[in-house]
């Protein structure tokens, strides 16, 4: 356990409540409010300052319509800690962008667009503003 803040599994798994907070639209007053609690001890719970007890976790995945899994889903492997047998996460980086409201709404609206041609053409002008991606091997 780190000595200094917050625990990463800790953190990782108040990011995955923000997430889903934000999939459903839903405040932290209101998150708050259903778990009998206030929308601050909500923040410090998505920023992983305040661990989530197993059965505050239960209910969160009540309200939030999500198995308790989702909230460890590609939670980092800590040192000196053995990893447990999961089935293949998605990486780090796709969960902490759909943690983020700009990701989650660029993701929502992305899904919407009808014509697959035009997303693939989307996806490219990304791409190419974004400059070359590292360890791609040429993969697409």
């Amino acid at each position: 356990m780190p000595k200094n803040g917050a625990h990463p599994t800790d953190k990782h798994v108040g990011s995955r409540v923000r997430m889903r907070r934000l999939m459903l639209g839903m405040s932290q007053t209101t998150l708050g409010g259903a778990l009998g609690l206030t929308f601050q001890q909500v923040q410090k719970y998505e920023k992983g300052t305040n661990r989530i007890s197993a059965s505050r976790l239960h209910r969160t995945s009540e309200i939030l319509q999500v198995p308790i899994e989702f909230f460890f889903e590609g939670a980092p492997h800590v040192r000196g800690e053995h990893p447990a047998q999961t089935v293949a996460a998605s990486p780090q980086f796709v969960s902490d962008y759909l943690a983020t409201s700009d990701g989650l709404h660029l993701s929502k609206a992305f899904v919407q667009i009808p014509n697959a041609r035009l997303r693939r053409s989307i996806v490219d002008l990304v791409e190419a503003i974004a400059g070359p991606e590292e360890n791609d091997g040429g993969a697409t």
